[in-house]
């Protein structure tokens, strides 16, 4: 099942083409539909759950169960055509560099035969996230959730820095600051050096008594995000803990470098370079935005810090509309960000490695 929901903008005929922004992520697909020549959404749509990931990597035929009956509701609520109302489509979707294969292949043929859609791009959510927040000028955004990405381009090329899962990276993230602050309360537990009286009392009112931790978070496969669920703790108790505000600041000089990592020197027309922080470690407030503004300050003194005006949705549409009115500026790459049909994709620059995720 999905619920759709209007935006202000439905109330009134949507002119012109529509195109179709969509986000593929582990809460589950949403859907827009929006036009060439407006903003916002003309509405939404939320379906019931995350697209599957088999031995082939993300399931094409999942993915097209959920967003060919939204795509065809919400063309009908908004006077549009199955076979001709799209012009574009834009997917992001979480895992599509190295889990995309099956959409890459399918999608195009699919999505032309079910919705007579021509011009399609597939791309990272790294990327729609790009888009949302950044939009189609030279700059960078860090994503950070229970992982953290940052992503950068002079509009030439792509530079990518951390994204490595919680076991090789995503440094400064949600299971990074979870696992730090687990670790103190570990070594409160059993006396050692370095560990925090504050963060153990959380510990044991959120899992119960400390020894038996392990046993709780070890067989779990969700392992990332119980980590992460004990970030906000660490947060609230870095106002009277030292050692909570040390690893958040810690956190926050791994975010720094990451956005250093990936920072195209100037921004368009040489203005200094914008970097857009978006997603929900962000919304953890001062105890970690307060050192992370003094570590980028540090780190890029001609940058211009901003919070993300849109989510990976948001920047989903605007490479749909981009894409339907044949102006989009973000760099090609084979896995980050594909248009079939359009020509080779550039790659990284050399400075970044090859590998994505």
């Amino acid at each position: 099942m999905s619920s759709a929901r209007r935006s202000p903008e439905s109330t009134a005929a949507a002119p012109g083409p529509y195109v179709l922004g969509v986000d593929s992520g582990g809460s589950g697909l949403r859907v827009a539909l929006g036009t060439v020549d407006a903003s916002g959404p003309v509405a939404t749509t939320v379906c019931a759950g995350p697209v599957r990931t088999g031995p082939a990597g993300i399931d094409a035929d999942h993915l097209l169960e959920q967003l060919l009956p939204a795509a065809r509701r919400l063309l009908r609520e908004h006077g549009g055509a199955d076979d001709r109302g799209i012009g574009a489509v834009a997917i992001g979707a979480a895992g599509m560099a190295t889990l995309g294969g099956q959409l890459r292949a399918e999608l195009p043929s699919a999505l032309e035969k079910a919705l007579g859609v021509r011009r399609l791009a597939l791309a990272a959510d790294a990327v729609t996230a790009y888009a949302g927040a950044v939009g189609q000028r030279p700059g960078a955004v860090v994503a950070g959730g229970t992982g953290m990405i940052a992503l950068g381009t002079d509009l030439r090329s792509w530079r990518r820095a951390d994204g490595w899962g919680h076991l090789l990276g995503d440094s400064g993230g949600g299971a990074w600051i979870g696992r730090a602050g687990l670790e103190a309360a570990m070594r409160a537990h059993d006396g050692r050096r370095g560990g925090s009286a504050a963060l153990l009392a959380r510990l044991e009112a959120v899992f119960g008594p400390a020894p038996e931790l392990p046993g709780l978070l070890y067989p779990r496969t969700d392992r990332p995000a119980v980590l992460a669920s004990f970030a906000p703790e660490v947060a609230a108790c870095a106002g009277d803990d030292p050692v909570a505000a040390g690893i958040l600041r810690e956190a926050a000089g791994h975010v720094a470098d990451a956005a250093a990592a990936v920072c195209p020197e100037a921004g368009a027309d040489g203005e200094p370079c914008e970097v857009a922080l978006t997603g929900g470690l962000f919304r953890m407030g001062d105890p970690l935005l307060r050192p992370l503004r003094e570590e980028l300050a540090r780190r890029l003194p001609r940058a211009r810090v901003v919070p993300g005006s849109g989510d990976p949705l948001t920047g989903a549409l605007v490479i749909a509309r981009a894409l339907a009115a044949g102006n989009l500026l973000l760099p090609r790459h084979p896995t980050l960000l594909g248009v079939p049909g359009d020509g080779p994709a550039r790659g990284f620059e050399q400075e970044t490695t090859e590998q994505d995720s």
